[in-house]
This record gives C-alpha cells, structure tokens and sequence, in this order.
C-alpha cells in the first residue's frame, strides 16, 4: 500500500481526507446540475453522496484503478469547498487528475492550487511519470486550469464520449514528471507542503 502523508497543506489550502461531517456540503454542490454537467452521471442523489463520501473517506491508493480524492478546504475556514482526485491509470506511472468544486468557491484559483499540489504528490511522493486531464471540449474552465498548469493539449477526441443525450468531443491535456520539475514555478500555491 503507497502511504500517502496526509493532510496537504498549500498557501491557501488544506487537502485530507473526507469525513462523516462533509456529507452535507458534498451534496449541496452535488447535487446542482451545474456541477454535474461535465461529469459521468446526473447530479446526486442524497444518497449517491452517502455513498461518494464514504468511499472517498476510506480511499486506499494500492494499485491500478484505485482513485486517491481529497478534500478540499481554506486553512483559514475549515469547510468543504470541492474535492480533487487522482486516479491510478493503467501502464508505469501513469494517472488521471480531476477536480469538483462548490459554486461559491470556484473562480478563486483553489482548483488550480489543489491541483497543483496533487501532481507534486504524484510526481513527487508516488514516482509517477504522467499526469492527464480528460474533459469535455466545452468545459472552458477546466482547460484553462489545465493551460495554467502548463499542461499541453495532447488530443482532440471528437463526439468520443456520449452522455447526458448528447455526444460530447473529449480534450486530453498532459504533463510529463520532468516537465513538471523544471516548468511548474509554485503557481498561486507557492508550493505544497505534506503533513500538519
């Protein structure tokens, strides 16, 4: 099992992990079909949230197909703002990055921060060697986090992905570890820290 040193702290953030007492914020931006329209499924039922922070809360990083996601919360108001993820992809050092935030929180640079942090941890703690992002072409918000980011746009998949009754052309940005050392300056984070 990868032993991940948790919480994360970064200027502004906390990342930890999910716990019982977020149910309640998880699933009031969950909930909203603004947050759902560029993910999977429809906007969430109370208990589909039950269930995402239960797992989110007992996540275990091990092997392939297993996703790390994190809380996101200021350091100077604890609450929940959204959540990013990491998920472990098929093939060496390979992973995914993802992002979800509350409405009042997005359009301050926290997913940006959070995201951030995560690839340090990726390509720091967990020895990955690629990083991507994968979104819908009309999701502008999540590319621009991706440009700012320094990820490069890979791949324009188009009607690739077929969900909520409309075929949508699916974006994938990357980063490559060494991409990440020489390029990445701190951003508005000023650079992660792990631990208390």
């Amino acid at each position: 099992m990868v032993d991940i040193a948790l919480p994360i702290h970064t200027g502004r953030l906390v990342l930890r992990r999910f716990e019982a007492g977020d149910l309640q914020a998880f699933h009031a931006y969950h909930s909203l079909a603004e947050t759902a329209r560029f993910l999977p499924g429809p906007a969430k039922s109370y208990t589909k949230s039950m269930e995402s922070v239960g797992k989110y809360a007992n996540f275990v990083y091990e092997k392939e197909g297993d996703w790390l996601c994190l809380a996101i919360e200021a350091r100077d108001q604890p609450g929940l703002l959204g959540e990013v993820v990491l998920k472990w992809l098929p093939g060496r050092g390979q992973a995914e990055v993802g992002w979800s935030m509350a409405p009042q929180a997005r359009g301050k640079g926290y997913a940006t921060e959070a995201a951030a942090a995560v690839l340090d941890l990726g390509f720091g703690e967990l020895g990955l060697r690629r990083i991507e992002a994968r979104l819908d072409e009309l999701n502008a918000a999540s590319a621009a986090l991706c440009q700012r980011l320094g990820m490069r746009l890979e791949g324009r998949h188009v009607d690739k992905w077929f969900y909520k009754d409309q075929w949508a052309t699916e974006m994938i940005y990357a980063v490559l570890a060494d991409e990440w050392r020489n390029e990445w300056r701190g951003g508005a984070a000023g650079g992660p820290t792990p631990g208390p």
